[in-house]
């Protein structure tokens, strides 16, 4: 087995030809060298977690494309055979139906579906936690039933975005790889520690950088960040809601520069993998800046930092700045 070193770096620019034997994979199956596991993974977030607890141990892939949008990615054969074969499969169920249906059809036992240690919240239980005193339809336009794409009563899947579920995943994934392969336990055991206590300096890093703002508001094109926002006792306000595609209705958008006004936003927030064309119009008319935020459903070229704990981080600086915290 190669015992290569494999720097976060190297996951998110792509492997080298020299280390193209020991490094992971992306949109294609792993190919893993003798003693090492085959890690199926759903897409960027769940990669990087397994990357970090597998350690030289495995060899990781994922299911969907840098710089794809990882809802509605769609398999090729040799995908779908990958999760069949692959020694660990992790996944979010109920969030790429492709991937359901291929973990669903596969027969491998060895899947971890992370709803099963963070269950999937609505939109409306995100609010409910933190806000309870606060209007559901100033954060999410529920006053508009007809709101075109804007999910009410779906699913949230975005659960990554909390670094506490990431800490929850990641104790999951090392039980899940000590389970397959005991002899590597105290290997894995100790990679996910590293990595967990790296998640809650990036959750206290949140915790205080959010604690006094001039506002709890923000404005984002895709309703991504409503783990994040329950977390940090934000308030998010989506353009659009779940689904990243969806096209917000005049009202919608009528609503939003209201919300805007009101709550003094400075910043309307846009992000890397959709088009920025609504987040700008809206900043435009009303003589706001435009940020990006950053869902890290993937890392590529354009992304804040080459790793998921560094996009983390340079959303804070946004959330920061827009948010006058101090």
């Amino acid at each position: 087995m190669l015992n290569l070193p494999r720097t976060l770096g190297a996951v998110a620019l792509g492997c080298s030809l020299l280390l193209a034997a020991a490094c992971s994979t992306v949109g294609e199956p792993s190919s893993a060298q003798p003693g090492q596991l085959k890690v199926v993974t759903a897409f960027y977030p769940l990669q990087f977690v397994a990357e970090r607890v597998a350690g030289q141990h495995g060899a990781v892939s994922s299911l969907t494309q840098p710089g794809a949008e990882p809802h509605d990615v769609e398999l090729t054969p040799r995908q779908v055979a990958s999760v069949s074969d692959a020694d660990a499969v992790v996944y979010i169920k109920g969030f790429q139906p492709a991937v359901d249906e291929a973990v669903a059809q596969s027969g491998n036992e060895h899947v971890l579906d992370t709803t099963s240690v963070v269950p999937l919240q609505t939109e409306a239980e995100e609010h409910a936690h933190d806000h309870a005193d606060d209007s559901p339809a100033d954060e999410h336009g529920a006053d508009d039933p007809a709101e075109e794409g804007h999910d009410h009563g779906g699913l949230d899947p975005h659960v990554w975005l909390n670094p506490i579920n990431m800490v929850t995943i990641a104790d999951a994934v090392v039980a899940q790889l000590s389970g397959i392969d005991p002899g590597h336990a105290p290997d894995y055991q100790a990679n996910g520690a590293a990595l967990q206590a790296e998640l809650k300096t990036l959750d206290a890093s949140y915790a205080a950088g959010l604690k006094t703002c001039d506002r709890r508001e923000f404005i984002t094109s895709h309703a991504a960040f409503g783990y994040l926002a329950e977390q940090y006792t934000l308030i998010q306000i989506g353009i659009s809601g779940l689904a990243p595609d969806a096209e917000p209705s005049p009202a919608r958008i009528a609503a939003v520069q209201e919300e805007a006004k009101a709550h003094g936003v400075t910043t309307i927030f846009y992000e890397t993998l959709v088009s920025p064309a609504v987040a700008t119009s809206i900043a435009g008319d009303l003589g706001l800046s435009t940020d990006v935020l950053d869902p890290i459903e993937a890392v590529t070229a354009e992304s804040r930092g080459d790793n998921y704990i560094a996009v983390m981080q340079s959303n804070l600086v946004a959330l920061e700045k827009a948010n006058g915290c101090r």
